[in-house]
C-alpha cells in the first residue's frame, strides 16, 4: 500500500473515479435535465482534480513548478466556482 501511495498510482485511481463521476453526473443531467448542470459541476470537479494532480506531482518528485502550476489552476477553478455560486 505504501508503494501505491508513494508512486502516485493511488492518486491516478482517484482521478479515474472523478472522471467516471463527472461522466455519470453529466449523462444524468443531459438525459433527465435534473441534478447539477455542467457549468455548475465542472469548476468544482476541476478544482478537485488539479489538487489531486498537485498531490501526485509532489509525491513523484516532479518539481515544485509543476505542483505550483497545478495549485494555481485549482485556485482559479475554485474562484470560478465561488463566483458562479455567489451570483445565484
Amino acid at each position: 500500500m505504501a508503494e501505491l501511495f508513494a508512486s502516485g498510482r493511488l492518486v491516478d485511481l482517484i482521478l479515474v473515479v472523478v472522471v467516471l463521476e463527472a461522466a455519470a453526473l453529466l449523462a444524468y443531467w443531459h438525459g433527465a435535465r435534473r441534478g447539477i448542470g455542467p457549468f455548475d459541476l465542472l469548476p468544482n470537479l476541476c478544482a478537485g482534480a488539479f489538487l489531486l494532480l498537485a498531490l501526485r506531482v509532489a509525491l513523484t518528485g516532479s518539481g515544485w513548478m509543476m505542483a505550483t502550476g497545478c495549485l494555481a489552476v485549482a485556485g482559479l477553478a475554485h474562484l470560478i466556482d465561488i463566483y458562479r455560486r455567489w451570483r445565484k
